[in-house]
């Protein structure tokens, strides 16, 4: 996994209780799972779109579920981010130019074949916001460190009930 880029970023005005050096911090960080977040609902839906076989309807209910968590998420993340006086990168371009998750398998569609791709691409996903929770808290920034614990709660929930579909 990659260490989030602490690049300066554009910043604006911001009342809220971080010094200026963490605040960059902490919006390159969000900013990178932002990425993550985006990049894997697009691919979370193109599966909930392409997926094929006999247990069609419960994945294609399960997937959009999953997708309908990080679009939630997803907009938690971009939001902390314009709190902190940031801009939340956060188009189709930016993220996926900027996600460290592997590309969907295009070339799935049945269940299976599609559930292993996307058990990776969450696992990757829950396993950076871990990394982020010990970032943030590491910044001294309490109220993101419960931000990323909450959304890494939540997609392991998601991963969970995708991993389930694997195991005999």
């Amino acid at each position: 996994m990659a260490k989030t880029a602490t690049a300066a970023v554009r910043m604006y005005k911001s009342s809220v209780g971080e010094i200026e050096a963490n605040r960059q911090a902490i919006v390159a960080l969000l900013n990178a799972r932002l990425a993550d977040s985006v990049d894997l609902r697009s691919q979370v839906k193109w599966a909930h779109w392409n997926v094929k076989g006999m247990h069609f309807i419960q994945l294609h209910e399960l997937f959009d579920s999953v997708a309908a968590h990080l679009e939630d998420q997803t907009d938690t993340i971009a939001e902390r981010i314009v709190t902190l006086g940031g801009v939340a990168n956060g188009t189709v371009r930016e993220s996926a130019a900027r996600s460290g998750l592997k590309e969907a398998d295009l070339s799935a569609s049945d269940g299976a074949s599609q559930l292993k791709w996307l058990v990776h691409n969450v696992a990757h996903h829950a396993n950076a916001l871990r990394q982020a929770v010990n970032e943030s808290d590491d910044l001294g920034d309490k109220i993101t460190t419960d931000l990323f614990t909450s959304v890494t709660r939540e997609l392991d929930k998601d991963l969970w009930f995708l991993e389930a579909h694997l195991q005999s």
